[in-house]
């Protein structure tokens, strides 16, 4: 069996899987030598042309010379970029990119000066340099690979693993591109100079060309470069390849020249192999033994809208319009100027962009070269892109996933893997863009990872800190904990003896500021306690102590003139009047009879010091009542019970003014009752009240009962008594009914209007005597000052108005629909009118 070394040198081809054989159509750019262009005046050179992000060393206004490096930069990948030409850098600014998106990238901009005057080179021989020396001029001169994918030549070349096999690419497989068959035609020594460049720095087994079977031409060249060149001829060979669309790509051509397939995720050099395209080894040893930079290549510029098609030497930076303008562009309508092939290119959107060092092509095809775009369609699923991916992946599975932007799942079919060839676009009968949604999904994919990539380096450098305030911390622990160490050690007995006492001192101060602390907290919840619970014990003793002596004090009035009682109150013929009183607690119990006690003391000194005369009603068909309903509620708040104290107390007042000066008399048919009382207080408690408010009520009467009773010595009143009647004599009669809550603004409503009517009463009977004779079947009651509050059967304005002497007003507050304050008011203003009008007839009456 032969070995892998002795199958190379037998030439021995292995079958790649998939690929396609597209026209080749290179004859249009191949039939004549590379040639140089113009001197063009404006270039435009990208700043990140390749690898990591480089920083501009120049400025604006800078004069520059050819191949002077216009970047710095660090990092394993970075690549420096040169100055294509000798003149002035006129702008750094943002300028778009010679790439799909078109996105603007910074850029510097040189202003040709026409000398195109090199910077100083240097010149070397190879056995000179040592390897470091000949990778840091390779870097330096900023090579990348010129086959298109352009990743820096220094990193391929200084691999990890030991290599065995060496592979020049020469194949050229996509369709228009003759770039490296001219430049293996014309200058195959140079490329046997950067082979052997190559070969010193890896020490290969075997170099291998790969040249395909189209290219006849180059293979003959290269074949007889060997023969020039240095190298052992048993060391090198040109292997001729069949020719097929993409063969020319690097796991591909590993796979035909050596049998082996490089694993998913893997690099050629974890095999023993690398691989160079003829451009780079021809850039390498112009680098290493002239001293050049790279500042051009060569471009092929075809197309049939090309008139002068061929293959050019171009400065990196020149714009593509300067470019296709050198060589008579002719653009049609829609003219679609695409960079590299047909296969793996992308068209641009705007040609003001620069040649880049992978750009190896720049085609400008007719509309009959290249058919029109057409409407994406659906999937019809027959497999063909599968058979004619040479990446044996799964290009429907792939599309369904970028399509729907699952891009997780698209990398599961290792996507990575896609060498972009578009052999699947090329075979779809639906004409779907495959290689577009492939180069998509791996953008996203890229920006995924670099965004993880950055997420790691923000949390490791997050940890960093973390540890590094946590050393601090620790170390100023230690120093601190090193330092009163050695103060203790330093220390003397009688150091060590205060020092002890007084952190004895410390420790019982901050014990007893600590209890200090804790009374101060405690002793005043508990005095405030204290405080309340006295007050409102004092205010309860004291309002007890008021009701006890009120009581002892009526009680006393009440037992001098308990016969005087006996001898005054008079009950009708037909039965005696029956005040029934609701059931009540006991404290409510004994203010009624405190109340009652009161009322029998006041009506036995009117008795005593008046002499009843006679009263007559004038009107014997209407009642001659002067009613004032007021209701309280069950349950009032102190506010409310002030206010009807204050209420009483005004009533009284002005009823005992109206005593003094008027006499009033009434005469009473038979079959009549008329009912005279000095003072008499009902007091209804059907709804309970607390104990606050029944002390108010007992304090209210017992001011009303002094005053009445100041009254009734002054205020003779006579009462006349029929057959079959019984007449008591009242100054003041009030009936307090708290079966429905009213609020505070009614009460004062209601004072306001008793105040008016107790007045205009006083002033009416200052001046004009009333009588009358009442008919039979009628009731009259008559008194000095009458105030009846009752809402169980409220009078109404028709009974008001027909009254002829005595105004009288009626509020009912007890109805069901309780009345509001407008009403009160007007209520109030009705009363007031009426009390006007009546004084005004008294007046006119007397004169």
């Amino acid at each position: 069996m032969l070995t892998f070394l002795e199958q190379l040198d037998k030439g021995t081809l292995w079958h790649s899987p998939g690929g396609i054989h597209p026209p080749e159509l290179k004859t249009l750019s191949n039939q004549t030598a590379i040639s140089s262009l113009p001197l063009l005046s404006r270039f435009i050179v990208p700043v990140p042309l390749v690898g990591q992000q480089a920083t501009l060393s120049v400025k604006v206004g800078d004069k520059v010379l050819k191949g002077q490096r216009l970047t710095d930069g660090v990092g394993f990948t970075y690549l420096p970029v040169h100055s294509p030409s000798s003149g002035t850098v006129v702008a750094i600014e943002q300028h778009t990119s010679n790439h799909p998106s078109s996105l603007p990238v910074l850029s510097c901009i040189i202003e040709a000066d026409g000398q195109d005057t090199w910077c100083e080179l240097e010149a070397n021989q190879l056995e000179q340099l040592s390897k470091t020396a000949i990778l840091e001029k390779i870097k330096q001169a900023g090579i990348a690979g010129m086959g298109g994918a352009a990743f820096p030549s220094h990193v391929k070349l200084n691999p990890a693993s030991e290599i065995d096999l060496v592979i020049i690419n020469g194949v050229e497989c996509e369709p228009y591109i003759s770039a490296d068959d001219r430049l293996m035609r014309e200058h195959s020594d140079e490329i046997l100079a950067g082979v052997s460049i190559i070969e010193h720095l890896l020490n290969p087994q075997r170099i291998v060309i790969a040249i395909e079977d189209n290219k006849p031409e180059a293979a003959q060249a290269m074949q007889s470069a060997i023969t020039r060149s240095s190298l052992p001829n048993d060391m090198v060979r040109v292997t001729v390849i069949p020719t097929k669309y993409p063969s020319g790509g690097e796991k591909q051509l590993i796979q035909i020249i050596t049998g082996k397939e490089v694993p998913s995720g893997a690099i050629p050099s974890q095999l023993g192999i690398v691989m160079h395209n003829v451009g780079t080894a021809y850039a390498i040893q112009d680098a290493v033994l002239h001293g050049k930079p790279l500042i051009e290549r060569v471009v092929t510029l075809t197309g049939e809208r090309v008139d002068k098609p061929g293959n050019y030497w171009l400065r990196i930076g020149t714009t593509v319009a300067d470019a296709l303008g050198q060589v008579s562009f002719k653009p049609e309508r829609s003219q679609k100027v695409i960079v590299g092939g047909p296969m793996m290119g992308y068209a641009l959107a705007d040609l003001d962009v620069p040649i880049l060092k992978g750009t190896n092509c720049l085609l400008a095809p007719s509309k009959a070269e290249i058919a029109p775009d057409q409407d994406e369609k659906a999937c019809i699923r027959c497999g063909e892109c599968a058979i004619a991916c040479p990446a044996l992946l799964l290009p429907q599975q792939l599309f369904w996933h970028a399509k729907a932007e699952e891009y997780d799942k698209a990398a599961s079919f290792n996507l990575k893997d896609c060498i972009e060839c578009g052999c699947c676009s090329y075979v779809c009968p639906s004409d779907i863009p495959l290689v577009e949604y492939y180069r998509v999904a791996k953008s996203a994919l890229k920006n995924s990872a670099e965004e993880k990539v950055q997420a790691e380096k923000a949390k490791l450098r997050f940890e960093t800190r973390l540890q590094r305030l946590e050393d601090e911390k620790n170390a100023r622990e230690e120093k601190s904990k090193q330092a009163a160490a050695k103060r203790q050690a330093n220390m003397k007995s009688g150091d060590k003896d205060a020092v002890a006492a007084a952190m004895a001192r410390i420790a019982a101060k901050k014990a007893q500021d600590a209890t200090i602390g804790s009374d101060a907290v405690v002793t005043p919840s508990i005095n405030t306690e204290k405080v309340a619970i006295d007050s409102s014990n004092t205010k309860k003793a004291a309002v007890s102590a008021a009701i006890e002596r009120a009581k002892a004090k009526k009680a006393a009035l009440a037992a001098q003139s308990q016969q005087s009682e006996q001898d005054t109150v008079v009950s009708v013929t037909d039965g005696s009047a029956d005040e029934s009183i609701d059931p009540i607690n006991g404290k409510k119990a004994q203010i009624a009879a405190a109340v009652a006690r009161a009322k029998a003391k006041k009506a036995a000194l009117a008795n005593e010091s008046t002499q009843p005369d006679s009263m007559a009603v004038d009107d014997a068909n209407k009642p001659l009542n002067e009613t004032n309903t007021t209701e309280t509620a069950a349950p009032g708040d102190d506010k409310k019970a002030k206010i009807a104290a204050a209420v009483a107390k005004a009533k009284a007042k002005k009823a005992a003014l109206a005593n003094e000066s008027a006499p009033t008399s009434s005469k009473l048919d038979s079959d009549k009752t008329t009912k005279a009382s000095t003072d008499a207080e009902v007091i209804d408690t059907s709804a309970p009240g607390d104990d606050k408010k029944a002390r108010i009520a007992a304090a209210v009467a017992k001011a009303k009962a002094k005053k009445a009773a100041l009254a009734n010595e002054s205020a003779p009143i006579s009462a006349v008594l029929n057959n079959n009647t019984t007449i008591q004599t009242s100054t003041k009669v009030e009936v307090i009914d708290t079966s429905d809550p009213i609020d505070d603004k009614k009460a004062r409503i209601a004072a306001a209007v008793a105040k008016a009517k107790a007045k205009k009463a006083a002033l009416a009977n200052e001046s004009t005597p009333t009588s009358s004779e009442p008919d039979s079947d009628k009731t009259t009651e008559t008194s000095t000052d009458a105030e009846v509050i009752d809402t169980s059967d409220p009078v109404d304005d028709t009974v008001i108005e027909d009254k002829i002497n005595t105004p009288s007003v009626v509020e009912d507050l007890n109805s069901t629909n309780p009345v509001d304050d407008k009403k009160a008011k007007i209520a109030a203003a009705v009363a007031k009118a009426k009390a006007k009008k009546l004084a005004n007839s008294a007046k006119q009456e007397e004169q």
